[in-house]
């Protein structure tokens, strides 16, 4: 019966203490992301070569506190861009995006020093193509531009009061992005 007593009150605390925690990103604050992108459409596939990695850079202010009692909503803007070619036998294409959008996110304190959330993103993607080595009599360029979006989770862990680890998993200029962040 003690053990079970001392159970419930450790089972308490830790709960007391999640309750208890206080935000990483609350209304007001400024935070700037850089980050480098892991993973893409192609799949890793033989003769795709990346010329520019998939880079990424967000901004976000927070917009609005106390909701669902500890969540925060951040609204911000969204670049990012990458580059690669695909070349077989001398023939092939070059292919380069960019993403410019706003996003929207919520955030909702789980561990001490870590900022998670959950956001959308709402973007105009331009992409450029180029063919070269032979398709047909000329070489062609072109371009596909349209409305991007995109759902994500991700995480902000704290290393000081304005300095934190990034981590971004879903869909932008690549499926995870890695990173630092900047609190100011």
């Amino acid at each position: 019966m003690k053990k079970l007593l001392m159970s419930l009150a450790a089972i308490c605390l830790a709960v007391a203490q999640i309750a208890a925690q206080k935000p990483e990103f609350v209304k007001g604050n400024k935070v700037i992301n850089l980050g480098l992108g892991i993973g893409s459409g192609l799949l890793g596939e033989t003769y795709y070569h990346t010329s520019v990695p998939p880079i990424s850079a967000s901004f976000e202010i927070g917009v609005a506190d106390h909701i669902l009692e500890k969540g925060e909503i951040g609204v911000g803007g969204y670049l990012g861009a990458t580059s690669y070619k695909y070349e077989y036998s001398n023939k092939g294409w070059k292919n380069s995006e960019v993403i410019i959008g706003a996003r929207g996110n919520f955030h909702y304190p789980l561990i001490k020093k870590l900022d998670s959330y959950s956001g959308l993103m709402l973007g105009y993607g331009i992409i450029g193509i180029k063919y070269f080595g032979g398709y047909g009599d000329d070489d062609y360029t072109g371009f596909s531009n349209g409305i991007r979006w995109a759902w994500f989770v991700g995480g902000r862990y704290y290393l000081s009061e304005t300095f934190a680890a990034m981590l971004e998993l879903g869909y932008g200029i690549s499926y995870l992005n890695l990173g630092l962040a900047y609190k100011f």
